[in-house]
C-alpha cells in the first residue's frame, strides 16, 4: 500500500481527479457526455504518440521527431492512394503508413545504435530532413479529398449523444485504437524479453551490454516502433479532421513528451509505465482543453503545461533521491 500511495502515478491520479472536481463545480459542463467524447477524441492521438515516446524515455533516449513522422507518413500514404484511385478499407491506409513510418524510424535507430549518436540530436536533425523532404518532393498543400476509407473511419462511432442545441457528438471508434495499442505495449514492457531489456538499456547500457543483451536490435525495435505507432497516429487524425495538413502536428511533441514525464517516466531512463503514461495523457487533455471553461485564455495553455513538466520532473528526481536515500539506510 505504501508503494502505490508513494508512486508518480498515485500523484497523477489524485491531481487529475482534484483538478476534475475544481473544474467541474465552476462550470457543470466539464462532467456532461459531450465533453467526456470531445476529451476522448482529444486525446487520441496524443496518446498513441505518447505510448511511443513512453519506450524511448524508458529506453534512455528522446525522440523529437516522431510527430513529422506521423504527418510525413499519413502525407505520403494519401498522396499514393490518391494517385492509385483507392477507395478501399482504411486498413490499407494504416498499413501503408505505418510502414512508411517504420522505415524513417528505423532510419532513426540506425543513426543511434551503429554510430552512437544522441537520441536527441539525431532526431531532431531527421526531424528536419524528414519535414524539408516531404515539403519539397511531396507538396505543401491540404489534401481535403480523401480516400473514402479513412472518411468513413472518422465517421464510424462507438457511442452517440446529443448536445442541447440537437448536435450530435459521438465517441470516435479510433479510441480502440489507443486503448488497444496501450494494452499490447503494456505485456511488451512487463511480461517479455524485449521489454525488460529495453528498461535494462535506460538503466545502464554497459550494464545491459554485460549482460549479453543485442542493444542494436533493441534500438532498431524501438524507433522502428515508434515510427509504426507515428503512423498509425497520422491516419486516425486524418479521419478525425478529415484532411491532411503537411503543417499539422508540428509543435505537439511537447504535450506528448509532457504527458509521459508527467507519468512518471524518469527522463534520464529506466523507469515508466504505460498506466503512468496514460494518466499523463489525461491530465494534458484536460489541462488543453478545459482551461477555457474556467475562463482562462487558451495562450495560458503553453504555460500551464511548462510548469506540469517542471513538476512532473520534480516530483520523479525528488522520488528517486528518496529511495536512494532509503537504499543506503538500509545498507
Amino acid at each position: 500500500m505504501k508503494k502505490i500511495l508513494r508512486s508518480s502515478e498515485f500523484f497523477v491520479a489524485l491531481v487529475v481527479m482534484v483538478l476534475c472536481i475544481i473544474i467541474g463545480l465552476i462550470n457543470p459542463v466539464f462532467f456532461s457526455w459531450e465533453n467526456l467524447f470531445d476529451l476522448l477524441r482529444s486525446g487520441v492521438v496524443t496518446g498513441i504518440l505518447a505510448l511511443g515516446c513512453l519506450i524511448v524515455i524508458v529506453s534512455g533516449g528522446t525522440d523529437v521527431s516522431f510527430a513529422t513522422i506521423a504527418i510525413f507518413a499519413v502525407y505520403l500514404a494519401s498522396k499514393i492512394l490518391i494517385a492509385w484511385q483507392f477507395d478501399g478499407t482504411v486498413l490499407v491506409a494504416f498499413l501503408l503508413s505505418a510502414a512508411i513510418g517504420t522505415v524513417l524510424g528505423l532510419f532513426n535507430g540506425a543513426l543511434i545504435a551503429w554510430f552512437r549518436l544522441p537520441t536527441m540530436i539525431v532526431t531532431l536533425g531527421t526531424s528536419s530532413i524528414f519535414r524539408g523532404a516531404m515539403l519539397v518532393f511531396i507538396g505543401t498543400f491540404i489534401i481535403n479529398k480523401l480516400p473514402q476509407g479513412i472518411l468513413a473511419f472518422g465517421q464510424a462511432t462507438l457511442a452517440q449523444v446529443s448536445n442541447a442545441n440537437g448536435a450530435v457528438i459521438g465517441l470516435p471508434v479510433s479510441v480502440v485504437i489507443f486503448f488497444g495499442a496501450a494494452v499490447l505495449v503494456w505485456l511488451m514492457m512487463k511480461y517479455t524479453m524485449l521489454g525488460r531489456g529495453i528498461y535494462a538499456l535506460g538503466g545502464d547500457r554497459v550494464a545491459a551490454e554485460r549482460a549479453g543483451l543485442n542493444v542494436i536490435g533493441i534500438q532498431l525495435f524501438i524507433y522502428g516502433l515508434v515510427g509504426f505507432l507515428a503512423g498509425i497516429s497520422g491516419v486516425v487524425h486524418a479521419s478525425l479532421v478529415r484532411n491532411v495538413n503537411p503543417f499539422d502536428l508540428i509543435g505537439t511533441e511537447m504535450n506528448v513528451i509532457a504527458a509521459v514525464v508527467l507519468g512518471g517516466a524518469r527522463i534520464t531512463g529506466g523507469r515508466g509505465t504505460v498506466f503512468g503514461t496514460i494518466l499523463g495523457v489525461m491530465l494534458v487533455v484536460i489541462m488543453n482543453n478545459s482551461l477555457i471553461l474556467l475562463g482562462i485564455p487558451s495562450y495560458w495553455q503553453r504555460a500551464a503545461i511548462g510548469v506540469l513538466i517542471l513538476l512532473g520532473t520534480g516530483i520523479t528526481a525528488w522520488q528517486s533521491k528518496r529511495e536512494s536515500a532509503a537504499n543506503l539506510l538500509e545498507s
